[in-house]
């Protein structure tokens, strides 16, 4: 049974959409734009080898210590997310959570502002303490899901926060890429002084519009009470739904499917543009367009496949667009102009916010009906997710530090697809909510 709102539910759901608008530039100015073009080129200046950069005394290609801090980060929210969330169904606090997590990925973006190529190490941190914040506060947004809304309306809700997030990320990105392109107009330096504005507009922008969700998302809505042990609550919840979801075959067989798929989908979103400017020596301006395309082209995809996941099942939508990625990652092995590279992003924009809508609201049509601990379930996907990420940016660094060269990665990524797609194969989605027993 559905808890009372203290606000309209249609306005609770407006507002849970906004987080996706105010978060979503982290992810496209921060980790697939901007910073990755500015961090290239900031570090290859300071660095007296050029693409080897000393980091606390260790020495690393730039782009593959870029790829292990993304992978590190994701790799500390991946360990202490299951147990946050276990003490925010406990003690009824996800928005608390979700406050403080948002907050700190927030402030990192604007401390990034500080970041101009000697200081290696600040500018790490901050992008790792960034995603940390970023990922960290996902975990307890996807929960709100099952609570704000029913069952038949989790694809089009799920599906309107992803175009809400790369509709809102594209503005945003279009006025930075005006600040680098044009820096006179905004009476900057040059376009290096520009990027460091935008990583400050960024935070400000992501903890400006959060206060939409926050005013109106339930605090608390179970009426849990909070104790002293919630720190013990929070660890036996997390072990309860864990026991409970062993028993549900649908549940670990999506999760699996969700990890190999992650690690493909997750990987190309965060090494796309660094791909693209050390393989095919695309300038900086025309990868930041590249990708702002590729989000115009995901708001269609995400209502599309949603579209599609209403007419003939989530199960049919995942696995197309699965066989999609695996055959992206397979051109990819075989691009090398200009002309491949955008005809392969726009592709990539179908299938990009799609796959990550229809995960999400797959796996809400996944969790027991009768629950109330929908941030620990969530915890599980989230988690899934980031040890994807993990496995997948660390591989990716790998490979390019054993064999010089990123190409050999497409391959890589192209088997995590076919993999993903064996085990989504065999899973059994509803059209409505599962209640499992």
């Amino acid at each position: 049974m559905k808890n009372q709102l203290k606000h309209s539910p249609k306005k609770v759901k407006w507002a849970w959409s906004m987080y996706d608008w105010a978060n979503s530039v982290y992810s496209l100015v921060i980790t697939s734009t901007i910073f990755p073009v500015y961090y290239n080129n900031v570090t290859r200046a300071a660095s007296e080898t050029g693409e080897i950069v000393s980091f606390f005394g260790f020495h690393v290609e730039n782009t593959v210590l870029y790829s292990w801090s993304i992978s590190f980060s994701f790799l500390v929210i991946a360990l202490i997310s299951p147990l946050l969330s276990g003490m925010a169904d406990a003690g009824g606090k996800k928005l608390l959570f979700m406050k403080l997590f948002a907050y700190m990925g927030g402030l990192s973006c604007m401390g990034l502002f500080f970041f101009n190529g000697p200081n290696l190490e600040w500018g790490i941190i901050c992008s790792m303490l960034a995603s940390i914040g970023y990922a960290g506060s996902i975990v307890f947004y996807n929960g709100f899901l099952p609570e704000i809304s029913k069952p038949k309306e989790y694809d089009m809700l799920s599906a309107k926060g992803f175009a809400l997030g790369y509709l809102g990320s594209v503005l945003l990105l279009i006025v930075n890429l005006l600040m680098v392109q044009f820096p006179e107009w905004f009476f900057l330096e040059d376009g290096g002084q520009a990027a460091r504005w935008s990583f400050l507009i960024t935070g400000l922008w992501w903890i400006g519009f959060s206060q939409i969700p926050f005013k109106f998302l339930p605090d608390n809505p179970f009426k849990r009470e909070i104790t002293s042990s919630l720190l013990w609550n929070g660890y036996r919840e997390i072990r309860q739904v864990f026991h409970e979801v062993k028993k549900m075959p649908n549940i670990k067989g999506f999760l699996s499917a969700f990890l190999f798929y992650s690690m493909g989908v997750q990987t190309v979103m965060y090494m796309a543009a660094t791909f693209g400017e050390k393989e095919l020596q695309l300038a900086g301006d025309k990868l930041i367009l590249t990708i702002l395309i590729i989000q115009i082209v995901a708001i269609l995809g995400s209502y599309f496949f949603a579209f599609m996941s209403q007419k003939l099942g989530n199960q049919f939508s995942l696995i197309t667009m699965v066989i999609i990625w695996t055959g992206v990652c397979g051109a990819a092995y075989m691009v090398y102009t200009e002309t491949e590279f955008y005809i392969l992003a726009f592709v990539v924009g179908l299938v990009m916010g799609g796959i990550q809508s229809q995960s999400r609201s797959t796996f809400s049509k996944l969790i027991p009906g009768n629950t109330i601990d929908h941030a620990s379930y969530f915890s599980f996907y989230d988690v899934t997710e980031k040890v994807a990420i993990v496995l997948g940016t660390f591989s990716y660094g790998l490979i390019e530090q054993l064999t010089g060269s990123m190409r050999n990665n497409s391959l890589m990524l192209a088997s995590f697809f076919i993999v993903g797609l064996g085990f989504l194969i065999l899973v059994k989605v509803p059209k409505m909510k599962l209640v499992e027993t």
